[in-house]
């Protein structure tokens, strides 16, 4: 279990949002973590998708994108089975895949309010 460092984490980030956004993730969202004390890791990713088909193909693709454009693979994932919260554990990134139905009632971006995040568009 190692933690990247700085160029090696945003290179891990941007794969992992091209991940998402490879099999249509929705409201992506990147909670910079950095500046809050106590934190568990530097970054947050936090996306849903619309069937527990979709979390499934997300969490494959960031896999995917993860080992092919930044070699790294999670240190541990779990929720798979389900397909209403994926999470994967990077070690300092850690990617919340939700189904729809869970996003909103866990608000994680709630939770991390003072996190320094940024949106990205849905992709058509």
């Amino acid at each position: 279990m190692k933690k990247l460092p700085g160029a090696s984490a945003d290179r891990l980030v941007e794969a992992i949002i091209e991940g998402i956004q490879e099999v249509k993730g929705k409201d992506i969202v990147h909670l910079d973590l950095r500046e809050i004390p106590n934190t568990v890791c530097d970054h947050f990713i936090v996306c849903h998708g619309d069937s527990s088909t979709q979390v499934e193909a997300i969490t494959r693709s960031v896999e995917e994108f993860a080992r092919k454009e930044a070699d790294e693979k999670p240190w541990h994932t779990e929720g798979e089975r389900n397909g209403e919260w994926v999470l994967m554990d990077f070690v300092n990134v850690v990617v919340h895949i939700f189904h729809r139905d869970k996003r909103g009632y866990y608000a994680l971006e709630d939770l991390w309010g003072d996190a320094a995040s940024k949106r990205y568009e849905n992709v058509a």
